[in-house]
């Protein structure tokens, strides 16, 4: 047995690899940081559904605009009520007004959802009237246009494009793994999502990137940091951003990331932004945690993870960390539907055992 399923294989898959030793993740036989770079979600969408759908188109672009226009035909049942939720419970209950089908067709409405029912959601609250979808757009551009009511910089568009890449796809995840069994049930890939989504909302998963914010505002001064820090150690704080149940040194996704805020930040539009500045200080905490950590637990392998430069980068795309782990969703049901795919060729149902360790057989009353 096994707490937690540590170092149990449960799935063989096509689809990433994690190798937490040498701090490397493989998506569909490319490095995460060249996707990062080089790709579009759009490509990475289509890189991980590719042969899972007799019926992929060449243009997943165009599609998956159009499943966005067809997804906010749901934002009518958006009320005040629902929109004063935590956000990702309000997405996931719209999310679960779409029909819970297999076909390529709900697999696209899936994907587009996130990222159309989010800017909903973030406008209601905030006493705003939802945006329509434009399908020309790219998924990264609209999601932000959608959400702030004015048209994204192609810098802006590109730097969601590496964040919404990099999250795609991350082996066999709480969220993933909590897709893949419902998947394996048969009961649907909306079925699937939903039950990604809510493993996604625990804080051990998705739900950390917003304490990141939380931990550098509250430090407010690169010459803070080193006591701010100390003092949270000393009160049995967990460090926001830093160590990962895999990783064993640095997470790649940390450098592709912070590679994007470093290209956000020289865009000639944000010059006058505070993105140079804000980088600059959250490097300085990043190293004031990494000599500190290795210092105080020097048998521990606790490095960044990809939650520190995650909230430093959607904070700079002016994103509320209320958000944030909305989305972590607009890339991750890409990766989501993929393996319940996956998971459904393999015509498995997934049910482990488990050892009984309650009071023996009694004669009842």
């Amino acid at each position: 047995m096994s707490e937690g399923l540590e170092g149990v294989i449960a799935a063989h898959t096509v689809l990433s690899d994690v190798d937490g030793q040498a701090g490397r993740l493989t998506i569909r036989g490319y490095a995460v940081e060249d996707l990062a770079h080089r790709a579009g979600f759009e490509d990475v969408a289509h890189l991980l559904l590719d042969g899972f759908f007799d019926n992929m188109p060449s243009d997943l672009a165009s599609a998956l605009g159009a499943a966005r226009v067809r997804a906010f035909a749901e934002v009518a049942a958006l009320d005040e009520g629902l929109a004063r939720r935590d956000p990702v419970e309000a997405v996931r209950a719209l999310i679960a007004r779409l029909p819970d089908g297999e076909d390529l067709n709900t697999a696209l409405l899936l994907i587009a959802a996130p990222a159309v029912f989010t800017p909903a959601v973030l406008r209601v609250a905030a006493g705003q009237q939802p945006l329509a979808p434009d399908a020309a757009l790219s998924h990264a551009a609209d999601a932000l246009r959608m959400t702030r009511g004015v048209p994204a910089t192609d810098g802006e568009a590109r730097a969601l494009d590496a964040y919404l890449v990099t999250v795609s796809d991350h082996g066999l995840n709480a969220s993933t793994f909590a897709a893949r069994v419902v998947a394996s049930t048969r009961a649907g890939l909306t079925s699937a999502v939903l039950a990604g989504i809510s493993a996604l909302k625990g804080p051990l998963h998705g739900g950390a990137p917003g304490p990141v914010i939380d931990m550098l505002d509250a430090i407010g001064r690169p010459d803070n940091a080193e006591t701010w820090i100390l003092a949270a150690l000393d009160r049995g704080d967990r460090l926001m951003g830093f160590g990962h149940r895999i990783y064993r040194v640095r997470d790649p996704r940390a450098d592709a990331l912070k590679a994007a805020i470093r290209q956000l930040a020289q865009n000639a539009s944000l010059a006058s932004s505070a993105v140079p500045g804000r980088l600059a200080f959250a490097e300085a905490v990043e190293q004031a945690a990494l000599r500190i950590l290795r210092a105080r637990k020097p048998d521990r392998p606790l490095d960044t993870n990809v939650e520190f430069y995650t909230a430093l980068l959607l904070e700079a795309l002016g994103l509320l960390p209320a958000s944030f782990t909305c989305v972590f969703a607009m890339g991750r049901t890409a990766g989501w539907i993929a393996h319940a795919r996956e998971q459904l060729a393999t015509g498995k149902l997934i049910r482990p055992q488990s050892v009984y360790v309650g009071p023996r057989t009694k004669a009842a009353a």
